[in-house]
């Protein structure tokens, strides 16, 4: 009896396979970073962790003033600004892994945009963009109490797009669509 060909793949079955396997390679990542030049791991797009609690805004660090902390860079406007950063990292990393807070009070890991930030408690937490951060200050304190029992509980550690798409199946008992939380801020007198 003859033995079966080994099987193979045709070019574009391989190149599928690739793209499927790097795919899940990326699903691996538990916080929002990007890469950029020699920082595979690079924070807050390379905005200053420090700035915003000092200068109240946030500022691009600089390339070439960067400190690593838990396997991930932050870059610095200044060598002062690292050293600070360095003596006390906790006080200045962005909560959540830098995902959008809002999206973290349903469970849901969405990248969080460094431009659109606020400070609560000490605490820097990022947000999606205006409207998630307008959505998520309407019910600060309970938004900010979901957001960190489901990081706790669920979120942290888990690989962001598989996180995403079982709360997107299984949606937690709160959840609002977007059209909904337009309404209700609209109702409060403020634009989405």
């Amino acid at each position: 009896m003859k033995e079966p060909a080994p099987m193979r793949l045709a070019p574009f079955h391989r190149a599928a396979v690739l793209v499927a396997a790097g795919m899940f390679l990326a699903a691996c990542q538990t916080v929002n970073t990007v890469s950029e030049g020699a920082d595979s791991n690079l924070m807050l797009k390379g905005f200053d962790p420090v700035a915003y609690f000092t200068e109240g805004r946030h500022v691009a660090g600089s390339p070439a003033i960067k400190a690593d902390h838990d396997g991930l860079t932050y870059r610095f406007v200044s060598a002062e600004n690292r050293e600070r950063f360095v003596k006390q990292p906790a006080a200045f990393v962005p909560q959540f892994g830098g995902f959008c807070a809002n999206g973290i009070a349903y469970a849901i890991p969405w990248g969080g945009d460094p431009d659109t930030w606020k400070i609560i408690d000490g605490k820097l937490y990022i947000f999606g963009g205006q409207s998630s951060k307008n959505y998520f200050l309407m019910d600060e304190r309970r938004n900010l109490a979901l957001a960190h029992r489901y990081w706790q509980e669920e979120v942290r550690g888990m690989p962001p797009r598989v996180q995403t798409a079982k709360r997107l199946l299984f949606r937690v008992p709160h959840y609002k669509s977007g059209k909904e939380l337009e309404d209700e801020l609209r109702s409060k007198g403020t634009k989405p």
